[in-house]
């Protein structure tokens, strides 16, 4: 594996199939592992941005917005009006653009209606019992089944819990962002040991996304790049999956692949940005208010990890 490769901002079109089917671009973000997405109707040209980020140097807790200009400049290049800003959960690993892209874009901004649940989580862990507010700072919070237009196009709501207990799936004809669930067929599946998180939840969550249309791309959250590779990929099909992937191709037995995770996940560290992350991006990607000096600053719960 090539790691100058692996830190490049590297950007991949994945083109319409036809009718009902949308162009969908990735956008990856070294820092973090994560792709970022732009799906688009090709005939209104309505868009969705998804799961963006919001830079963050965790080492001087500086905020930067590098990705949010290189998905806005797609935007405008590629002709496009932004009709939703949306988030599969609420991530532990980046800070997400959310208030920012709403600002700029005047798109309202949405994520899953679990969110609730997992404000309360953490409103313990941090002590902050009135920090969160998903009601204010998220314009909607879709439950399962919910439907939203883009354009000609139909985006459906998949509740997929097991990575967080709130995390969605966002179905939009023949394309499938199924962020923290699946990673790419020769890495597997991704954690389910968070607070609210749950490897046999993930697991059934895994399976309803591979009931999905054989052909139906789907488009992974992170890529952090594998031995037998040398750049960074987010897309493959469910028919893919299903014959190559690592963890739970066909024929996987539930309890061997839910005793591996939860086995996996007991060595993995903690991200470096979670105790960050989490209290701005249960804010909608903003900030605790300003205290008397005009800064701003996050609370960590020491010795609790």
């Amino acid at each position: 594996m090539s790691e100058s490769k692996m830190k490049q901002r590297v950007v991949r079109h994945s083109r319409s199939r036809g009718a009902g089917s949308p162009d969908v671009w990735g956008i990856y973000e070294p820092d973090t592992g994560s792709i970022q997405y732009v799906c688009a109707d090709p005939s209104t040209r309505q868009a969705a941005l998804i799961d963006v980020v919001w830079n963050f140097d965790p080492q001087h807790y500086r905020f930067s917005t590098e990705s949010v200009d290189q998905v806005l400049d797609l935007v405008k290049r590629e002709r496009l009006r932004v009709a939703w800003v949306l988030d599969t959960h609420p991530h532990a690993d980046h800070m997400m653009a959310s208030a920012l892209l709403k600002e700029r874009t005047g798109a309202p901004n949405a994520i899953g209606a679990r969110v609730e649940d997992i404000a309360r989580i953490w409103a313990g862990i941090y002590n902050l019992p009135d920090a969160f507010n998903p009601r204010r700072d998220f314009d909607r919070r879709f439950s399962a089944g919910e439907t939203l237009a883009l354009g000609d196009l139909e985006m459906r709501v998949m509740l997929s819990p097991g990575h967080t207990l709130g995390s969605i799936t966002l179905v939009c004809g023949d394309a499938a962002f199924t962020h923290d669930t699946l990673m790419q067929p020769d890495v597997g599946t991704s954690r389910a040991d968070f607070p609210g998180g749950n490897a046999a939840e993930l697991w059934e969550s895994i399976q309803s996304i591979l009931t999905l249309p054989c052909d139906t791309r789907l488009f992974v959250g992170h890529d952090y790049g594998a031995e037998e590779r040398d750049e960074p990929m987010w897309e493959a099909t469910v028919a893919e999956h299903r014959a190559g992937n690592v963890h739970v191709r066909d024929g996987t037995d539930r309890d061997e692949w839910i005793a591996l995770r939860e086995a996996r996940d007991r060595t993995l560290p903690l991200p470096d940005r979670i105790l960050a992350a989490m209290q701005i991006n249960l804010r909608g990607g903003r900030l605790p208010p300003a205290e008397t000096d005009g800064r701003h600053f996050l609370k960590l719960p020491v010795n609790r990890f």
